[in-house]
This record gives C-alpha cells, sequence and structure tokens, in this order.
C-alpha cells in the first residue's frame, strides 16, 4: 500500500510518496494555502490515487489542509509525533529537514495500520479550543500574579499578614487598597498589573462556565472525580471516540497501557511514557481524587498493594482501569456533545 507523509508548517506543507516497502517515490513541498492544498491533492491522485495521506499536526498547521482532503474524500491519518520521531532517526538522511520529517511520517502511515483518523471539526473539537484558551489565561493570570508579587514585596513589605494571596478577590481588594496610596513607576505598574490580573481571572472564570454548561449532562459528570475541566479535557482531547478501535487503543493513545518489554523467559512491562500526555494528567487527577475519597477505588488501591506493588503501581493500574470506565462513558449513547447556540 501506498502512503504519503505531510510534515505541516506554518506556510508549506512538505509530501512524500513511499510504496509499500518505504521506498521514496516522489517529494514535493506546497505552499500552505487553498491553492497548495489543491496543488496537493492533485499531485497524489496523479501518483498514489489509492495512498492513504497520514499527517502529523493535523490540528495545528495542517488542520486547513486536513479539512480539505478529507472533504474531497481522501483518507487521512493523525500520525503521532513520537513515532515519526523514531523513524526519522533510521530514515538515514543527514541532519533535518521537511522533506526528511514527511518522509518519516509516509514511513509510519505505511506501516502502521491502527492510526487514527485524523479529527473532524466537531463540538469535542470546539471543546478543546475552549480549555486551551482558559489554560492560556490562567497560564498568563499565573505569569502577572508572581510579578505582581515581586512589585507588593518592594512597595509593601510584609503585605501577606494582610492579604495571604492575590487568588482571591478579598485580597486582591486589600492589595488595591494598600497600592492606592503609593506614587512611582513601580506603584502604577503594579496597579496596572492587579487590575490586568482581574480581567484575567474574570475571562477565565466565563470561560469555566461556558465549559460547565456544554459538559453539564455527560456521563462523565457522574464518574467521581471528573469535575468540568477535567471532563472537559477528557472530551477535547479525545475527540470522536469512534475513532478508537476499542477501549486498549484508547489507553495507549493516554499512555496508560503498559508496553512490554520482555526477553527470553523474562516476562515484564515497562511503563508507558509516550500517548497523549493531556489525557494522562486528566486520568492522574480523577485517580488521585478516587484513591483518597472513593472507597472502591482505595479498595483497588489495596489489593494491588497487598499483590506487592507499590503506591505509584497501584496508582498506575487505577489509571488503566478508568481508562476503560471513560472509554466507555464517552461511547454511551448520552455522550453526544452539543455546543451552546
Amino acid at each position: 500500500m501506498k502512503a504519503i507523509g505531510i510534515d505541516t508548517h506554518k506556510a508549506t506543507l512538505a509530501a512524500c510518496l513511499v510504496d509499500d516497502l518505504g521506498k521514496p517515490l516522489a517529494e514535493r513541498t506546497f505552499a500552505n494555502d487553498p491553492a497548495g492544498h489543491r496543488a496537493l491533492l492533485d499531485w497524489g491522485l496523479e501518483l498514489g490515487p489509492e495512498a492513504t495521506i497520514g499527517m502529523e499536526g493535523s490540528a495545528g498547521f495542517g488542520a486547513a489542509a486536513a479539512r480539505f482532503l478529507l472533504a474531497e474524500g481522501r483518507t487521512v491519518r493523525e500520525v503521532p509525533p513520537q513515532l515519526s520521531h523514531r523513524e526519522r532517526l533510521r530514515t538515514r538522511r543527514a541532519g533535518k529537514s521537511d522533506p526528511g520529517d514527511a518522509l518519516a511520517i509516509a514511513r509510519v502511515t505505511a506501516r502502521e495500520a491502527d492510526l487514527p483518523p485524523v479529527r473532524a471539526a466537531d463540538a469535542t473539537r470546539e471543546i478543546a479550543l475552549l480549555v486551551g484558551a482558559r489554560e492560556d489565561l490562567v497560564a498568563e493570570a499565573t505569569r502577572v500574579r508572581n510579578r505582581l508579587h515581586a512589585d507588593l514585596v518592594a512597595l509593601v513589605p510584609g503585605y501577606g499578614t494582610s492579604a495571604a494571596n492575590l487568588v482571591a478577590a478579598r485580597n486582591r481588594g486589600t492589595a488595591g487598597r494598600l497600592l492606592r496610596p503609593l506614587r512611582g513607576v513601580q506603584a502604577e505598574l503594579a496597579r496596572e498589573r492587579l487590575a490586568r490580573l482581574g480581567r484575567l481571572t474574570s475571562e477565565a472564570r466565563v470561560l469555566e462556565l461556558r465549559l460547565g454548561r456544554l459538559v453539564a449532562d455527560h456521563p462523565l459528570r457522574q464518574l467521581p472525580g471528573a469535575g468540568v475541566l477535567v471532563t472537559a479535557k477528557l472530551i477535547g482531547e479525545a475527540g470522536d471516540v469512534r475513532r478508537f478501535r476499542s477501549a486498549d487503543a484508547f489507553a495507549m493513545l493516554a499512555g496508560v497501557a503498559p508496553i512490554p518489554a520482555s526477553s527470553g523467559q523474562t516476562q515484564r512491562l515497562r511503563l508507558n511514557r509516550g500517548g497523549n500526555r493531556q489525557l494522562n494528567r486528566a486520568l492522574y487527577v480523577i485517580a488521585l481524587v478516587q484513591a483518597w475519597h472513593h472507597p472502591p477505588a482505595q479498595a483497588f488501591i489495596a489489593r494491588k498493594r497487598a499483590e506487592g506493588k507499590t503506591w505509584r503501581e497501584a496508582l498506575r493500574a487505577l489509571k488503566r482501569h478508568l481508562a476503560r470506565v471513560v472509554f466507555r462513558l464517552l461511547t454511551s449513547p448520552a455522550a453526544e456533545v452539543r455546543l451552546a447556540a
């Protein structure tokens, strides 16, 4: 089976066509714009009309190209960066180049039959965008809060006795009153940062409330430890769960399925450090909450500890179990997500 690998960038798309043995047959670079997408399609139809297309970065710089190719009836698969990185080391091409990256992506596409299809622009994608926007606001608020803390330490030594932190609105109000009578550039900048911190916090809260409305009726909300943000993260990162053939495939994507590392008479598994780390972290949060507060999970941890596993190993086993539960809830008939008008 022929395969086309596409390495996506802001302005260009590097494409490589390989045969079923991974031998490169043709390479070309296209502009990442509508005309370039059409040229890429025509090139692929001419040289490999039945070829499967693999793309790295289909949710980023390659999103428009992926949508166009799907609309034209082409099969497009998402190639995880960790797979293409390993393959890139085996291409034996000196250095790093876009055509070399496209070759690695094409070889992974030709070899791996179970690559998931690229994500369509559905409600889960919109939720992922909202989650990402909120996380950006929270990260920026943290940066501003840290800088404001440094200003307050210099301007109002010991201010912490009046305002324990700059997270609560009450404490930010106290910091504003402490800054009000002060003069000078640093005090002026500190007041500006305080106002900006308030705006960022409000914007993040608006997005959190919007996400809460979107996932309020989702079956995942019944799972202990799956709050609004964790549920939204799971939905957004998983996307259309129909692209996974089984719960095991979902667990592998989330990086919670152990990897065989046996040799000879030694049979063992090793920790999977790959997969989608955002999904992995969401499952970790649920596992940690349940290990602290949910009796069935506590009993599960106790059984694993009795088998000789460490706390970390028992928690990983719980994450693996939760991946099955999450997959079942994501695939339930009530799990369809609709965006509010």
